[in-house]
């Protein structure tokens, strides 16, 4: 397992390195007060610590993208290993955290409203589209993932729609109330089991010398699907995942001084890495090869996947612990993915929501759709929510690239990967024949390149327009004193 254990130090030492790189690079600033103070409402902008808010924003990003995700992706082999590396350290977090620390710089202002002002208005209602669909998606996703979970744990002895119904009724309460009574509160215990899980399954391999195999750039997978673009839309979340962009600014809103943006943001990053790894690690090494991985997969999905690993690597008692963990994941990244969508919708409408009636107004639509979509195939749910992420991933690293540029700083750590990913996700769509155009996939890598050399092409061409004018960057925040309300 050298790879594997190599591969998670290159993650940790990622951090220490590239990350102060990218801080330094943004150029955080101490001094500066933080929306937490200077929008304080006691509902969404409440001053909270570097603690506890490592800890909500890890469990708001990670839902069961680090485990379902990795483990679908390790039907391709180690060469999954590379991307959950090199995609957290150079795309994933710097992703996190220019979206995190340029909206703190913005009031804590949602993705929609970075697009209108960095990307145009018109991209703004695109993004709205995106935003609110993946939000959507991802929360009725994680009703259903969690379900399945708890439902397989109490051998179906609890009805799914039970299960379902007090799953929504948690998030109903943590869509309303205000961010500190329950997210605030109970995160910090869930993030410690969340830890333990993934601990505990990562020390179970390494201790029972777990067969997991060694770097091979061979597409293991046995359906041979291609890896250019489907890996890139399968391994999501502890890789680079636009969902992300959406969690963020709901801790930028939260976050007391912008030197603590690096744990929070590039930090939990890295740290989704490492149980994406440790979860990739797992599928490809316990089920005597990609075949029998396959079989599973068919069988019961990526649940039945983490009940068999967690019971085998601790036991009935630590596995049911782990199973827990994991529960945990979906659970608080769907009740946040409804909260994100009340505050978007409330954004482009104006609405303000220090009443609850005013809340009400917006969650009870969002819950009564997502009601009817449980009753779509959880696949091609994850289907379309993969590339719904994945384009919102691509637009959140295009506002990063735009904010540095016209900053005059080195825009390449978020123009690079935004380029790699406007490829991957035209390639996806040009390809994929159930939800995309089914175009045989040499043509769809032409395509796919020369729509993003358009794409880049406008980036620049609206970029060097941009520069040449009095364009503010940061909201002027100078007159507020956050020493008055500490």
């Amino acid at each position: 397992m050298v790879t594997f254990l190599i591969c998670i130090a290159i993650l940790i030492v990622g951090y220490f390195t590239y990350g102060k790189y990218v801080e330094k690079i943004f150029g955080s600033k101490s001094e500066r007060p933080t929306p937490a103070y200077v929008n304080a409402d006691g509902v969404d902008y409440v001053p909270m610590s570097t603690y506890k808010n490592s800890l909500i924003q890890l469990l708001n990003i990670a839902g069961t993208g680090p485990v379902f995700g990795p483990i679908a992706g390790a039907l391709y082999g180690p060469v999954a290993f590379i991307w959950i590396v090199v995609g957290c350290i150079f795309a994933g977090a710097v992703h996190d955290y220019l979206t995190g620390m340029i909206s703190i710089r913005n009031k804590g202002a949602h993705v929609p409203e970075l697009v209108s002002k960095f990307l145009g208005k018109f991209m703004k209602h695109v993004v709205n589209v995106f935003a609110l669909l993946l939000l959507l998606l991802v929360g009725t996703v994680f009703v259903t993932s969690p379900a399945m979970l708890i439902n397989n744990l109490l051998d179906g002895k609890v009805a799914l729609a039970i299960i379902v119904g007090v799953i929504f009724f948690y998030y109903i309460l943590a869509t309303l109330l205000p961010v500190d009574k329950i997210i605030g509160r109970l995160y910090p215990y869930f993030g410690a089991l969340l830890v333990l899980s993934a601990l505990g399954v990562g020390i179970g391999l390494i201790v029972t010398g777990a067969p997991i195999p060694e770097l091979s750039f061979q597409n293991m997978h046995p359906n041979d699907l291609p890896i250019f673009p489907l890996l890139f839309f399968t391994i999501t979340c502890g890789a680079l995942s636009g969902f992300h962009a959406t969690q963020t600014p709901i801790i930028s809103r939260t976050t007391q001084n912008e030197k603590q943006g690096r744990k929070i943001f590039y930090g939990m990053m890295i740290a989704e890495g490492i149980i994406a790894m440790i979860w990739a690690a797992a599928a490809m090494s316990l089920f005597d090869g990609y075949g029998g991985l396959n079989e599973m997969l068919a069988a019961g999905g990526p649940a039945a996947v983490v009940s068999e690993v967690s019971l085998l690597m601790m036991g009935s008692i630590g596995g049911t612990l782990a199973i827990l963990g994991v529960v945990v994941l979906p659970i608080t990244s769907g009740d946040t993915a409804f909260r994100a969508a009340r505050m978007i919708i409330a954004d482009y409408f104006k609405f303000g929501q220090s009443k609850l009636l005013s809340r009400l107004w917006i969650a009870i639509p969002l819950f009564v759709i997502s009601y009817a979509l449980t009753k779509i195939d959880f696949n091609i749910l994850w289907q379309y929510f993969s590339w719904a992420n994945q384009v919102t991933a691509v637009i959140a690293l295009w506002v990063g690239a735009m904010y540095l540029f016209l900053a005059k700083k080195n825009h390449w750590i978020a123009t690079v990967p935004a380029t790699f990913m406007t490829v991957m996700v035209n390639v996806y769509i040009l390809y994929e024949p159930t939800m995309g155009f089914g175009i045989p996939l040499n043509a769809s890598y032409i395509g796919g390149i020369v729509a993003t050399l358009a794409i880049v092409a406008v980036f620049f061409n609206t970029a060097h327009k941009k520069r040449g004018t009095s364009f503010l960057l940061d909201e002027d925040v100078s007159r507020f004193n956050v020493n008055e309300v500490k």
